[in-house]
């Protein structure tokens, strides 16, 4: 039990001090959060991301014992025993590698990001407390800036990326996939939204692991963010864009409340596909309730 509290106090230790270095010059808006407005030549330098959170207790209406894939060494023989109910953690943060690669007149900035969400079966002690699933997922981004104005809102940037995500396991329970993203971002003084389609890179057949991904998780998500005073509100919504059988995606809503400084009282309800690699054609839906300390904005 020494051993449990001590892994318990080192994850909120590691987040607090992973978002302490983040949180200082990256509040605010979306274009602060890249850097659009501000003229500085730093580069690597960490800043904020996606949302840090620690999810005391995430429960599940349909915890997936037993995952299954459409590649047949992909799909696990037995059942797994794991509770509905667990603790879930999400760490993320980016860096600018080069500014202005195309010039002063033209832009394009060089950001490289990292996110990693894991869910740990805390309260199992019958099988000895595993983590079921992490997912890790870095990101090289070329990101360029976007003066206009649209229905009220400043368009911020528009940009093009790689992302590899995975959950670093062998077969059966192995999942990652490969996909260009486009981005596109647009602010006011409390909203920001966010556009994020992306097209899947090809793999071949025996080494799919999750064939038909995206007629799951998506293939696109749209991020609608709200702050004002103590409140962070914020709306991620995925969908495979496509009707019939394959009209599939998830929603996701996070709400936190300031308590101290930067500390967050957050909770989150997911519902859908995806919720991790693992899940990805999984439907389910997840209340969650714990601590942040950095938001979308």
């Amino acid at each position: 039990m020494k051993g449990l509290f001590t892994a318990i106090l080192s994850i909120l230790a590691f987040t607090y001090t992973h978002s302490q270095i983040i949180i200082q010059d990256s509040e605010g808006s979306l274009s602060e959060r890249w850097q659009i407005k501000k003229d500085s030549i730093k580069r690597f330098k960490i800043e904020a991301y996606k949302p840090v959170y620690f999810l005391v207790a995430n429960y599940t209406t349909d915890i997936n014992n037993f995952p299954t894939s459409d590649n047949p060494l992909n799909s696990v023989e037995e059942p797994s025993d794991f509770s509905d109910t667990e603790l879930k953690f999400q760490l993320s943060f980016k860096t600018r590698a080069v500014r202005n690669l195309f010039g002063n007149k033209i832009g394009g900035d060089v950001w490289v990001g990292y996110t990693q969400s894991s869910r740990w079966q805390l309260y199992s002690a019958n099988i000895s407390r595993p983590f079921r699933e992490t997912n890790y997922e870095p990101e090289l981004m070329l990101v360029f800036p976007t003066p206009y104005k649209i229905l009220g809102l400043n368009g911020v940037l528009a940009g093009i990326g790689i992302n590899h995500q995975s959950n670093g396991r062998s077969n059966p329970l192995s999942r990652s996939w490969n996909r260009i993203i486009l981005q596109f971002g647009w602010e006011n003084p409390s909203w920001s939204f966010v556009l994020r389609p992306w097209w899947r890179l090809p793999e071949d057949a025996v080494e799919d692991n999750n064939p038909g991904i995206e007629n799951y998780v998506g293939r696109t998500e749209f991020l609608a963010a709200f702050s004002k005073g103590r409140h962070d509100i914020s709306i991620l919504g995925k969908h495979s864009l496509r009707d019939g059988n394959e009209n599939r995606g998830s929603i996701r809503l996070d709400y936190a409340f300031k308590i101290l400084g930067q500390l967050q009282i957050h909770a989150q309800v997911f519902h859908g596909y995806g919720e991790s690699l693992i899940d990805y054609n999984h439907s389910q839906t997840t209340f969650g309730i714990g601590l942040s300390l950095l938001q979308w904005r």
